[in-house]
């Protein structure tokens, strides 16, 4: 199976001259959820974002088969769809309907198309109900939803997700899981939240340092790396 997400070498040193990647070597298929844990500054977001080129440094990485350039930094884009940890970041238009066709619209798509594949989008994550008001009266929970459908209306390929459960009370968490389980894109969560990776993760890889230290199941890394619920 040709995997989605190649990375080779990866190493990324930021101005300051914190090394955050020294030599990081990843692989996603289709069909995965794969769970990236460790310690905050391990390295975690830092690779992320490499992977649709919001960060370059040393290394290849290749999406879909598409190594990513100039040239082809506007299809990678396409195909990877970030959803950060603060919803609020993504969420700036009038209505949660505008929201989610932004993406769209700024693509030169035509506003009838956007509208519809914005709804259809809602429709996906369960809030099309509320695709008239403004997202500053939405709960965190539903925040979150709608950043989402906004990534889901562009059709990716691969969803990332960093700390998707931040600011969700129980009941948030376990419809995300749901939602999240019931996509058929591959994943990749950035997460401390052992719990909620164990629900839906097929695999998990864990960032020490800026290498990655281990590589298995949650349950797995957990016990490895004193990683406790």
């Amino acid at each position: 199976m040709t995997p989605l997400v190649e990375a080779a070498g990866l190493r990324y040193r930021y101005e300051d001259g914190t090394l955050a990647l020294d030599g990081v070597d990843f692989c996603l298929y289709p069909g995965e959820t794969v769970a990236l844990l460790g310690a905050n500054g391990s390295g975690k977001t830092t690779f992320v974002l490499q992977l649709n080129g919001l960060l370059s440094g040393e290394g290849s990485v290749r999406i879909c088969g598409m190594p990513i350039s100039k040239d082809t930094l506007p299809e990678i884009r396409r195909k990877v769809g970030i959803v950060f940890q603060d919803s609020e970041s993504q969420l700036f238009m009038p209505t949660v309907l505008d929201d989610v066709a932004f993406g769209l619209l700024s693509g030169g798509m035509e506003l009838e198309r956007a509208a519809k594949l914005a709804r259809y989008a809602l429709q996906q994550v369960g809030m099309q109900s509320v695709s008239g008001k403004a997202p500053y009266h939405l709960s965190a929970g539903e925040k979150k939803r709608v950043a989402i459908a906004g990534i889901l209306a562009m059709s990716p390929e691969i969803v990332i997700l960093d700390e998707p459960t931040t600011f969700l009370d129980p009941p948030g968490r376990r419809a995300l899981g749901a939602l999240l389980g019931s996509l058929s894109q591959a994943k990749i969560l950035v997460t401390h939240d052992i719990p909620f990776a164990r629900t839906i993760c097929s695999r998990a890889v864990f960032f020490e340092r800026g290498k990655i230290a281990g590589e298995g199941t949650v349950d797995e890394l957990a016990r490895r790396f004193d990683w406790n619920d």
